[in-house]
């Protein structure tokens, strides 16, 4: 009984939603479009689309030295990783997967 109320509540939520949805949705929709054609916002974007193309340069060699300061800190200093294995270990096998039929 009480799955039947709550399906019975969500088909009535859904429907009384789905009417109001709509306006509200179009209500925002037509605001959005108000505020993307207005002349001065028109401006302003392409004032910033200007100002990232000349900075986009002097971005770009800001990331690579920021992203090769990054990588000399990840690069392995030391012994080879394979020198701390156990002896033993089938990582040090030239193929540690198994070989021939599978049963």
């Amino acid at each position: 009984m009480k799955k039947l109320m709550l399906l019975i509540a969500g088909g009535i939520g859904y429907v009384l939603g789905t009417k109001a949805g709509r306006e509200r949705y179009d209500q925002i929709r037509g605001a959005a479009r108000k505020v993307k054609d207005n002349p001065t916002v028109q401006e302003k974007a392409h004032q910033a689309a200007d100002v990232a193309r000349e900075k986009a340069p002097v971005m770009t060699e800001k990331v690579k030295g920021a992203a090769s300061a990054a990588a000399e800190k990840v690069k392995p200093s030391g012994s080879a990783p394979v020198d701390q294995l156990n002896p033993d270990s089938t990582a040090r096998q030239d193929n540690p997967y198994p070989q021939g039929d599978l049963p």
